[in-house]
Formats: structure tokens, C-alpha cells, sequence
């Protein structure tokens, strides 16, 4: 009888290892821009220059703000798509019991519009009608 208490006692602590050793999905985004090298911000912070990649737990839409010197800002919604593998309840195998490591990798890619460059001339008059109508309005 204490061997087989011994022995179970083992086995749990081989499954125990086992499952603990076992499974995970490592999520992993990558925003790309054309021309590379632009400041890219996921929700409130930002995660470096582009190419840039950050890691996620949840699936679902992320705003991501992109800027870079002499190019628009943009900001987009992204789809971070939940793979065929993460679908309840398949999700709880490939998290829990896979003998390895799963990679769920998604790219996205945005090209920059180049700022439009105003004339001198054109922003003094902007400037001067701000300012007259300023002094209209007191």
C-alpha cells in the first residue's frame, strides 16, 4: 500500500511539472510603416519606432497612433484576430496542455502621408484673420 501511495504521489508530481512546463501562446503584434522609423503608441504608451512589435493578452481592437517628423500623425484601430486555435474550447488545450509553445505572430502595415508644406504667405493670413476675428469677439 505505500508503494502505491509513493507512486501515485509521483505521478502528480510528474503531471503536475508536466502541465506547469506545458502549453502557452505567446502573442506578439508588429506595426511596420513605410518609410520606417516612426514613433508608434499603442493606447497610452508608446512601444518605439517602427518597425515595432509589443506583446498582448486579449484579442480585440487596439488604437495605435503613428508619428514621425515631416508625415501626418495618423491614428488606426486594429484588429488583433484571434486565431482557429483560441476559439473556446480549443483555446484551454493549446493555453494549458500543448507540449510546446505556440506562436500567434500578426503584422500590419501603414504607409505615411507627407505633410503638406503651407506657404509663409498663407499661414500670415490665417494668422491675421485669427487675430481679427479675435478682436471682433471682445
Amino acid at each position: 500500500m505505500n508503494d502505491r501511495i509513493r507512486q501515485l504521489a509521483a505521478l502528480m508530481i510528474a503531471l503536475c511539472v508536466v502541465v506547469a512546463v506545458s502549453g502557452c501562446v505567446h502573442r506578439r503584434a508588429t506595426i511596420r510603416t513605410e518609410p520606417p522609423g516612426a514613433l508608434v503608441s499603442v493606447g497610452d504608451r508608446d512601444i518605439g519606432y517602427s518597425p515595432a512589435s509589443f506583446d498582448f493578452t486579449w484579442y480585440g481592437t487596439e488604437e495605435v497612433t503613428i508619428r514621425r517628423d515631416g508625415y501626418e500623425m495618423e491614428s488606426h484601430y486594429i484588429k488583433l484576430r484571434r486565431p482557429w486555435y483560441q476559439v473556446p474550447p480549443l483555446d484551454f488545450i493549446t493555453d494549458n496542455l500543448l507540449p510546446f509553445r505556440a506562436q500567434d505572430r500578426q503584422e500590419f502595415n501603414f504607409p505615411l502621408r507627407a505633410r503638406a508644406l503651407v506657404p509663409g504667405s498663407e499661414l500670415l493670413e490665417r494668422g491675421n484673420a485669427l487675430r481679427s476675428d479675435a478682436e471682433i469677439g471682445q
